[in-house]
């Protein structure tokens, strides 16, 4: 790998003189390492009303990914688990921009991505992320803002010495607004602190290193980040904020700081369970689906399902807003994934395995570790959540509330952007404390 490093350096350093500037999905590029992006090319401009059904099969794909890893629940202690099923299926579309042969076949049938378009849409659901763009660094995250603050990025750091293919690179440019940070990954103190000062610029610092494990042996390093800062449309008094009971799996009642009003929402139910949109103040909704106490199952994330998740959002898109009294507890919880497990269960065993089907976007690239870490704080005044996922490769108060959605026993939880539908964060509350 050595020799390749070097006879490949003096074509990457050509390369590296030769990259245009452009404005890309990136946050300000670490110190000491410039961006590479495809000479001459610039984002293609696109609407989602032109790819519905291409969003349709993300949201499906995104709600797939979140059942998968809220079953697989990281490092998550007392059964809590956050994860963003959003942030993991743009990382793997970036991967996917790049496969070839069996492992792009694989892909698009575990993952349920389109067949035609499949580019173009992600491209259009970053674009309308963009709307509620900001800094991380910016937001108080004592006072969520009344304008939320949807921060994505897409990074990739490659090594100096492997050329990446130049249709991989236009394909970054055209599509998902970024190019990529030649470094030496065999000088750790270098590519190591500035990987992490990537994450920790576009997390706001609620993430600050990256999650998969450094190897220097590696030569390709692909991130997405997401942080969302959003106050609630009516936020909780805090003075109605008291301990009250709750119900963890097995029977255990524990008291926790628990909110408690009468607010406007989107509500909907069938056998089994129920469900609101609690809205924020612009643009996203807190999805809560509460399984039956005592339904099988409804002590552990596998109570809600894919389709569980999908009936609920048919319902709720469709539902008129009523006045639900909410009890909702507060909860601060991170978890961390080693995403490979979750590739074996999704069945991307090709994806893992293969050599020669990411030769577009470095000759011999074979995927060695992926992780995700992912947090999120819920209280009185509104939701602050992170996400980076890694793969790397060698109402009225006057209305009397009619409705009840007093969650005071586990239930699953998603932060959707409700112009696109997607479920940008999931997680499952066992025990709020």
């Amino acid at each position: 790998m050595n020799s390749v490093r070097k006879m490949a350096a003096a074509i990457a350093a050509a390369a590296v003189v030769s990259g245009s500037s452009m404005v890309t999905a990136c946050a300000p590029q670490p110190a000491g390492v410039g961006l590479l992006t495809a000479d001459g090319v610039t984002r293609v401009s696109v609407q989602a009303t032109d790819y519905s059904a291409q969003l349709e099969a993300f949201n499906v794909s995104a709600r797939k990914l979140g059942v998968v890893l809220l079953a697989d629940g990281g490092d998550a202690a007392n059964g809590n688990v956050v994860s963003s099923p959003a942030s993991l299926l743009i990382g793997l579309s970036m991967l996917r921009a790049g496969a070839s042969g069996a492992t792009a076949a694989e892909m698009d049938a575990a993952l349920g991505l389109p067949a035609q378009g499949r580019d173009e849409a992600m491209n259009a659901v970053l674009a309308a992320l963009e709307e509620f763009g900001g800094d991380p660094g910016s937001v108080d995250e004592d006072n969520p803002p009344r304008k939320p603050v949807m921060h994505a990025a897409n990074g990739l750091f490659v090594d100096q010495g492997v050329p990446t293919g130049e249709a991989y690179l236009t394909t970054l440019a055209e599509h998902f607004g970024t190019g990529v940070y030649p470094v030496n990954f065999q000088d750790e103190a270098v590519t190591g602190p500035a990987i992490d000062q990537w994450v920790s610029r576009n997390t706001g610092g609620r993430i600050k290193k990256a999650p998969a494990q450094y190897s220097p042996d590696n030569t390709f390093s692909l991130l997405n980040a997401l942080y969302f800062a959003a106050a609630w449309q009516t936020p909780f008094d805090a003075n109605d904020t008291s301990d009250r009971p709750f119900t963890k799996a097995g029977g255990e009642v524990i008291n926790v700081p628990t909110m408690h009003a009468g607010i406007a929402m989107a509500y909907a139910e069938a056998p089994g369970w129920k469900a609101v949109d609690l809205p924020y103040a612009e643009g996203f909704v807190m999805r809560l689906v509460l399984p039956a106490d005592g339904a099988p199952g409804s002590d552990g994330p596998a109570a809600v399902s894919a389709e569980v998740l999908s009936q609920a959002a048919d319902m709720l898109s469709g539902a008129k807003q009523e006045m639900v009294q909410i009890t909702l507890p507060k909860w601060d919880h991170k978890t961390t994934f080693e995403l490979r497990k979750v590739f074996e269960t999704l069945g991307l065993n090709e994806m893992l395995a293969t050599d020669k089907d990411f030769d577009s976007i470095q000759q011999g690239m074979k995927l060695t570790q992926a992780a995700q870490a992912a947090n999120i704080t819920v209280a009185e005044k509104g939701t602050i959540a992170s996400a980076v996922t890694q793969i790397n490769a060698d109402a009225s108060s006057a209305l009397v509330p009619e409705r009840q959605m007093i969650l005071d026993h586990p239930f699953h939880y998603q932060i959707v952007h409700v112009e696109t539908g997607m479920p940008l964060f999931t997680g499952w509350v066992a025990d709020p404390r």
